[in-house]
């Protein structure tokens, strides 16, 4: 480990962007899948079919865009590879980074199990709760690349100091929560609705109107709550960035509903789906945050050279 370069704290904040790039980029890919009826383009787990490993020219466009998201997995590997290899050579230098230990060996370790996870996807013939689980895994990898993110943006690894405001803290922590809830309730819907990934596999059974105003009124609680959040802030003094983070959250929240609206109201074309996938990814980077940014300070307030 001591043969590979010391890599600066510029590379491990770019690494961890990247980190959270293919994890987000990842869903949107999956998602492009689903909406384009490929999601058996590849009948075989691991092979793409009996016999070969790789799409052939008879599987048509459906097993290139099956066989081609298979593939990005690798670019999710490989960065989380080198994200934690570079974590792992400071620890043996006089900056080590621990902090960003467990997180960069979560997204490494993760790899292999989504691929399973989408393994098990096929052999169950895109089984919808399945399917949304291996969506939801995924969703929880962006929040997780998001606190590595923050995490790079500590110098050395100092940890800023606390907000020290509790009930903010709460009010965080319960508007990621909240989001988790809306964000499973909309792959409930998705589950529910015509884009299965294959126009043989079954969906959930459950009302798509029902699970769909489910979902809707769970998205206007988050909303509300992440008003509440905005103004709390705003009322302790904004303290750091958690009035700024809250209001960000906010914008995510209102775009998706939007889009979430649209599509709706235009029977779920393909393209706004896509759309409200990303926004999904966006959410869940955005509710992350907000929730850090009630807990800790700006990096640049220092106040130990200890992790939490």
């Amino acid at each position: 480990m001591r043969r590979l370069p010391l890599p600066s704290e510029l590379a491990l904040r770019r690494l961890a962007v990247a980190s959270l790039v293919t994890q987000a980029g990842i869903i949107v890919t999956g998602g492009a899948v689903r909406l384009t009826d490929s999601g058996l383009g590849c009948p075989d787990w691991p092979h793409c079919t009996a016999g070969s490993i790789a799409a052939t020219p008879e599987m048509g466009l459906h097993g290139a865009i099956e066989f081609g998201n298979r593939l990005l997995t690798f670019v999710v590997g490989a960065v989380a590879f080198a994200m934690l290899v570079a974590v792992l050579r400071t620890l043996t230098s006089d900056r080590p980074r621990r902090d960003l230990l467990v997180l960069s060996a979560v997204l490494l370790g993760f790899v292999p199990a989504q691929a399973v996870i989408g393994g098990i996807t096929v052999w169950t013939d895109l089984n919808p709760w399945v399917v949304m689980f291996h969506f939801l895994v995924s969703t929880v990898l962006v929040g997780v690349a998001t606190v590595l993110v923050r995490r790079t943006q500590r110098p050395h690894g100092l940890v800023p100091a606390r907000v020290g405001q509790p009930w903010l803290e709460r009010l965080g922590l319960l508007t990621l929560v909240v989001t988790a809830v809306a964000v499973y309730l909309g792959a409930v819907v998705t589950g529910s609705g015509p884009h299965a990934g294959d126009p043989d596999s079954k969906r959930t059974g459950l009302d798509v109107a029902v699970v769909t105003q489910v979902h809707a009124d769970s998205v206007l609680l988050l909303m509300g709550i992440s008003v509440g959040l905005y103004f709390t802030a705003r009322a302790v003094g904004s303290p750091g960035r958690a009035a700024r983070a809250a209001a960000v959250l906010l914008a995510v929240e209102l775009g998706q509903g939007v889009i979430g609206l649209v599509q709706y109201r235009l029977e779920l074309p393909e393209l706004l789906v896509g759309l409200h996938m990303l926004g999904a990814a966006l959410m869940v980077m955005a509710a992350t945050d907000a929730w850090l940014a009630t807990r800790w300070l700006p990096s640049h307030q220092l106040t130990a050279a200890t992790t939490p």
